[in-house]
């Protein structure tokens, strides 16, 4: 069986119905579960995509020593996980979440801060496959053998907080914040204890929610339209979140709209939030 090339950055489940199971094709599940919503499913009730593996950002594929939650790892540690998963450099890797688009572009962006480029989000993820009629099953998929996933770290698509500080005052760069309007204004309280309310001055808000519709994204001329009413000519633009997951959604959605000088705060505001001299505006 022939595998057809990843066609963009977002893949449907209808190429993924056509293709999974071939030569290459990996499907990995980033699911994880919104801060502050409703318990966790029960094993019993998560269901998994055919074959799919867990790619699991939280807990395993991240700097483990950090105190800020799921900080992207070292490359050896990154390249470790990868090959126990079955990844190896010519693998077409594909990448959902039981939500539909909400952590699968982090695990997108990650392989490509890695150097493996032939990764592709899931639209809609699994409520997308499972409205489609596709088949689920209970329990993860496994690799027959390892892979030989080789990490290349690049530079840029993670910057840190004194990056972001510099950006602010660019007017080069945007700087785009992925929480709801309420957590960017200030008037709803951070999910996290012991963070400031409100965003960095400066710092624009795009909610993650409004480049998808109906749990998918939206088309790139939207998209296109959508990024331009928020960045105006600015080339450099730097995405931010609660803890570097939905900024990825932001990031997944200005490279389908075309933009390329794109970089993701990973500390994002765990870090920004904390009681500190770094600027806090709200309103």
């Amino acid at each position: 069986m022939t595998t057809s090339p990843l066609p963009t950055p977002l893949v449907s489940v209808r190429w993924l119905e056509a293709n999974i199971g071939k030569a290459g094709v990996v499907v990995l599940d980033a699911s994880m579960a919104p801060i502050g919503a409703a318990p966790p499913p029960r094993p019993a009730e998560i269901l998994y995509i055919p074959g799919a593996r867990v790619f699991d950002f939280d807990q395993r594929i991240c700097d483990r020593a950090s105190p800020l939650p799921h900080m992207m790892p070292s490359a050896e540690l990154f390249q470790a996980e990868l090959r126990a998963l079955g990844v190896s450099t010519n693998s077409q890797v594909v990448v959902c979440d039981r939500v539909g688009i909400f952590s699968s572009p982090r695990a997108w962006w990650m392989l490509r801060s890695m150097g493996h480029d032939a990764v592709a989000v899931l639209d809609g993820g699994l409520p997308a496959w499972i409205a489609a009629g596709l088949p689920t099953e209970s329990a993860p998929g496994a690799p027959s053998a390892p892979g030989d996933f080789i990490a290349r770290p690049q530079a840029g698509f993670f910057c840190d907080a004194d990056r972001v500080a510099e950006a602010l005052g660019s007017a080069s760069h945007r700087v785009l914040d992925a929480r709801s309007e309420g957590r960017f204004e200030g008037s709803e309280p951070e999910p996290r204890r012991g963070l400031r309310a409100g965003h960095m001055p400066g710092a624009v808000n795009l909610p993650f929610s409004a480049v998808q519709r109906e749990g998918r994204m939206l088309p790139p001329d939207e998209l296109g339209q959508l990024y331009a009413s928020k960045v105006g000519e600015r080339e450099q633009l730097i995405f931010s979140c609660g803890s570097g997951v939905t900024a990825c959604v932001l990031a997944l959605g200005a490279t389908l709209a075309g933009h390329s000088k794109l970089s993701v705060y990973d500390g994002s505001w765990s870090e920004w939030g904390m009681p500190s001299a770094r600027p806090v505006v709200t309103g």
